[in-house]
């Protein structure tokens, strides 16, 4: 995924075989979410904007999954036997996100895990994304992670000004179908919950992804 971006936006491959690549070292590599915390949210948003600026339009490597083939984990879920996350909230979102994915016009390579700790500060190159996890998607898709981040501060993005302040400043940058972007938010704020789920998290009614979907919800309605 990293050597699909050439370097542009994203920290440069040197070398790579199966199960090792020699990535660039990113210096002084203080993480994004550090402007949050000092209360610069907007100007780390402007930041984000950026980077999808130049992340976007590059072709995806062959067999890359894409954001359909991702929405297998809510049937997984409904499939299974916990009761953590509400069926009807699963169902709901699921609806949302298949109906988004089947109605996608612009599609590309996407991180497909764009937030503040992905992205790092480098003397030379300036903010830098690392650790994409590829998929192919539309631009609205990307702005899900951001939306849910960062993690430790669910007081800020779980609250509805925080996300119109935020939308504020990412639609008119890349042009975004604000709609679309919000219900991508809440159909992938419930699938981020599942795989927290998946991966043996704790999960509860107030898990901080669920807290942010009913905010989002709230605001489609």
């Amino acid at each position: 995924m990293l050597r699909a971006y050439a370097g542009e936006g994203a920290v440069r491959v040197y070398e790579y075989e199966h199960g090792a690549v020699l990535l660039e070292w990113l210096q002084p590599g203080q993480q994004l979410v550090e402007l949050v915390r000092r209360g610069d949210d907007d100007e780390a948003t402007k930041i984000i904007a950026d980077l999808i600026t130049k992340l976007a339009h590059h072709s995806p490597p062959r067999d890359t999954p894409t954001v359909a083939d991702w929405a297998r984990g809510f049937d997984l879920y409904l499939n299974s036997s916990d009761q953590r996350i509400s069926d009807d909230l699963v169902r709901q979102a699921r609806e949302v996100y298949n109906e988004l994915a089947g109605s996608q016009r612009n599609t590309m390579l996407l991180h497909g895990d764009l937030q503040h700790y992905n992205v790092l500060y480098d003397r030379e190159r300036g903010w830098t994304a690392i650790d994409p996890k590829g998929v192919v998607g539309e631009m609205e898709y990307e702005i899900g992670a951001l939306l849910r981040n960062p993690v430790e501060q669910a007081e800020l993005f779980t609250n509805r000004a925080t996300i119109e302040r935020r939308l504020a400043i990412l639609t008119p940058a890349l042009s975004l179908d604000q709609s679309r972007t919000l219900r991508w938010c809440f159909s992938q704020a419930v699938l981020s919950a599942i795989w927290d789920v998946e991966d043996g998290h704790y999960v509860n009614d107030d898990h901080r992804a669920l807290e942010l979907a009913r905010t989002v919800r709230s605001m489609i309605d």
